[in-house]
C-alpha cells in the first residue's frame, strides 16, 4: 500500500510526490549549473561604424589590446 495525500481535492500517492520533488531538484540544479549559452554573448558586441577601413582596423586592435590587458590583470 502507498500513503495517499489529498492535494487540491485529488488523492496523490507518496511515490508520485517523491518523483516530482526529485525531478524538480535535479532539473533546477542542472539549469542553475549550465549557465547562459555562449551564443548570447556574441550578440552583445555593438557594430563598429567607422568612416574608413584604417579607422576600423585601429578600433579592432585597440579593443583586442584592452581585452588582453584586462585578462592579464585578473
Amino acid at each position: 500500500m502507498v500513503q495517499m495525500y489529498s492535494i487540491a481535492g485529488q488523492k496523490v500517492g507518496s511515490h508520485y510526490l517523491a518523483m516530482g520533488v526529485l525531478s524538480m531538484l535535479f532539473g533546477g540544479t542542472y539549469m542553475a549549473v549550465s549557465g547562459p549559452s555562449p551564443a548570447k554573448k556574441a550578440a552583445q558586441i555593438p557594430p563598429i561604424n567607422a568612416s574608413s577601413p584604417d579607422e576600423e582596423d585601429f578600433i579592432k586592435k585597440f579593443l583586442d589590446s584592452a581585452d588582453k590587458d584586462e585578462k592579464s590583470k585578473h
